[in-house]
């Protein structure tokens, strides 16, 4: 009986599990819900992905984006879009030391982030784009708050070469290079090569950093990481070379500093108009007189620089050098600049200047028929040509450092020698990591 009992129940449990089971894989019309396919629905639904700008969810937001109009304040550009006072007054008050709203330059580009509020469009947070890559966000609401950002970098290594054939800058803008490249090589080089002869056939390789902001927009130049300039038949090698903080200069293939005490020119991108010549033709005393000068021609207004490190003294006006400016650099070395159109700010006797701060600008006060400079040298109390003087040289590489440099510098100094005169434009290239 309980055997009989026991297959009862045994058959009885198997029914109910099959029927339970069934109901799991069939429904009422008798269809397999297995062979049911997923909505679609369900196959589209995708993840919520938001969107940012200067790191703000633009979503909820209405982006307005201009730039500054002549005469437009801060707070005319809030108030226009729905902003009281106090929080205007807050953010101009409270964070000079972040942003001074009378920074607010002209031209510049902003860009508001509104909601909409009934039938009024208020701005909930300001962008103001200081330059390409530094920004500043101001906090609309209510409490307020101002807070600076950047945009990420992305730095590319590149490399341009090219024969001379009218000028360094028309060169290098026609292989596709920056024109702020130019600016760099004339201030490297400006100890070693006279930019005022450089001749045709001269040529150029240059391995350099170019840095871009949302991946294709170029914001400009960086670091020039190597360098050969070819000058009337003569390689003039150079190579950044950085040691922590407060150590880095351009070097030659010998370890040797491209600098020299002395700048070869007291200004940038002019002509010679007259050299030191012991007769001449005065042009405005109509006889002859010696020139101990080298006469710099360049526009009005043009910056002055000192040649090199050392104690102004003397700054003042006589009939025949006008403004002009005499700096002592050493028990050897005195230079001086005349014909000034005006000092540069705080210019006196006694002050102390570095190589290449700007001293005073072009003009053409004393005896002069037009604007240049007349840059006069004297060594050993002598004066002399400078462009016929072997200057003397700054600090090479330190001894502790030159194995580091010379196996970075053998690296570079082998993509240079490959490089070829006639490539036509610049592209990326493979460096070794080298340190910021």
């Amino acid at each position: 009986m309980k055997k009989k009992l026991a297959l009862i129940l045994s058959v009885t449990s198997a029914g109910v599990i099959l029927f339970l089971a069934g109901g799991f894989f069939f429904n009422s019309n008798g269809v397999n819900l297995n062979d049911r396919k997923p909505s679609k629905e369900l196959e589209e639904v995708k993840p919520y992905t938001v969107t940012y700008k200067f790191g703000i969810p633009i979503d909820s937001f209405e982006v307005v984006e201009s730039v500054v109009q002549n005469g437009e304040s801060f707070g005319n550009i809030l108030m226009a879009n729905g902003v009281g006072y106090d929080v205007i007054n807050t953010i101009a008050t409270g964070f000079k030391d972040i942003f001074d709203v009378r920074w607010l330059r002209s031209g510049k580009p902003y860009a508001l982030f509104c909601e909409a509020k009934d039938s009024s469009r208020i701005a909930r947070y300001m962008v103001y784009q200081a330059s390409a890559i530094d920004y500043y966000v101001f906090d609309l609401k209510s409490s307020g708050s101002v807070y600076k950002g950047s945009k990420e970098v992305t730095t590319l290594t590149r490399e341009v070469s090219g024969e001379i054939n009218s000028s360094l800058y028309q060169s290098l803008i026609e292989k596709g290079a920056s024109p702020d490249l130019t600016m760099r090589l004339a201030d490297m080089y400006a100890w070693s090569i006279d930019f005022f002869r450089i001749q045709k056939g001269d040529y150029f390789k240059v391995i350099y950093e170019e840095q871009f902001i949302d991946d294709t927009v170029s914001v400009g130049v960086g670091r020039i990481l190597a360098a050969d300039f070819n000058h009337e038949g003569e390689s003039f090698y150079s190579f950044y070379f950085k040691k922590g903080e407060e150590y880095s200069d351009y070097f030659d293939e010998n370890g040797k500093t491209l600098r020299k005490a002395f700048l070869k020119p007291p200004l940038q991108f002019s002509r010679i108009s007259s050299r030191y010549s012991p007769k001449r033709f005065h042009p405005v005393l109509k006889r002859m007189k010696a020139h101990l000068g080298t006469d710099y021609a360049a526009p009005h207004g043009t910056p002055i620089m000192a040649t090199a490190t050392g104690e102004v003294i003397a700054a003042g006006y006589t009939g025949g050098n006008g403004n002009y400016v005499k700096i002592k650099h050493n028990a050897t070395y005195t230079t001086q600049y005349l014909h000034m159109s005006k000092f540069a700010s705080g210019m006196r006797k006694g002050k102390r200047v570095k190589q290449g701060d700007v001293i005073g600008y072009v003009g053409s006060t004393g005896l002069a028929t037009g604007p240049h400079v007349c840059y006069r040298f004297w060594k050993n109390g002598t004066q002399v040509d400078p462009l016929r003087e072997k200057l003397p040289q700054a600090e090479p590489v330190k001894a502790e450092y030159m194995a580091e440099y010379q196996e970075m510098m053998k690296e570079l100094k082998v993509k240079l020698d490959d490089m070829s005169i006639d490539r036509p434009r610049k592209k990326d290239v493979l460096l070794a990591s080298i340190p910021e």
